[in-house]
């Protein structure tokens, strides 16, 4: 189900004038009405689609998507023994992403989030930033559970041009690594001197085998 909840997410995010079409209660074409069967869209939560389906596997289960004040859960689920059964589980679960999570925003486009080491630079490191607001959704109850780390394979060759790729943010809650997101070089760096570079080298053969 976790790849049903992804591939939600995505649809959502990328065709958003298709996407619409799930919370589509009924449509009607060539003088036949035919009307939309998930049992969320007919509850008053904010729901706007996504889809139902049973097998003989794996019981009745349901895609849920609901937007509410500027926030969007989706739940994915299955193995359910009935229609109403998933209608219910699936409003819960709905209803608990709603009240148990808060938006933080950690940090803004643009904004330096750490520095990456730089071998034979004009300067010995190089600032880091997201291209867009690095956003989470954090547990209220697990807040101070939250910890974050940059990961890149270093330390990064002069020349550095800024916008260059460098490596990632990492945030965790708990043990759980909650996302990824891309960082950039929010500056440039050029060669550094002759001295500069034999320095890096020395040190790079003295503590490069400790990586």
């Amino acid at each position: 189900v976790r790849e049903l909840a992804l591939l939600a997410l995505h649809i959502w995010r990328s065709y958003p004038d298709l996407y619409r079409y799930y919370g589509q209660k009924d449509f009607t074409w060539n003088k036949i009405t035919q009307r939309n069967r998930n049992p969320l869209l007919a509850m008053d939560i904010g729901a706007d689609g996504l889809a139902i389906g049973r097998s003989e596997a794996s019981g009745f289960g349901v895609v849920g998507s609901v937007s509410h004040s500027g926030r969007r859960v989706i739940a994915a689920m299955s193995g359910l023994a009935s229609d109403r059964e998933r209608a219910e589980e699936a409003r819960k679960l709905l209803d608990w992403g709603l009240r148990s999570f808060q938006k933080t925003e950690i940090f803004a486009k643009d904004e330096v989030v750490g520095e990456a080491q730089v071998f034979g630079g004009a300067k010995s490191g190089v600032a880091l930033k997201a291209k867009a607001p690095v956003v989470i959704f954090l547990p209220i109850a697990n807040r101070d559970k939250l910890t974050a780390k940059i990961v890149y394979d270093g330390p990064v060759a002069a020349p550095v041009e800024e916008g260059q790729p460098v490596g990632a943010l990492r945030v965790w809650i708990g043990d759980t690594l909650s996302q990824e997101t891309p960082l950039f070089a929010a500056e440039s760096v050029g060669v550094g001197s002759l001295p500069q570079r034999a320095l890096d080298a020395a040190k790079e053969l003295a503590v490069g085998w400790l990586r």
